[in-house]
């Protein structure tokens, strides 16, 4: 493949990826982010409980 051909297939992908947002209907962002909130802290306080020497 060349890098013209390459570009146009990209431009071209972009293009329809507009109608397509990737998005599912039930993902609700606010549970995700939630969700990976609590995720984080809960591997901050592992960390913290096995590094009690400092």
């Amino acid at each position: 493949m060349s890098f013209p051909s390459t570009a146009a297939q990209l431009v071209t992908l972009a293009a329809e990826g507009g109608e397509h947002s990737g998005n599912h209907e039930s993902l609700d962002p606010y549970f995700v982010g939630g969700c990976v909130l609590a995720a984080l802290l809960l591997l901050l306080w592992i960390t913290t409980r096995f590094n009690r020497d400092r």
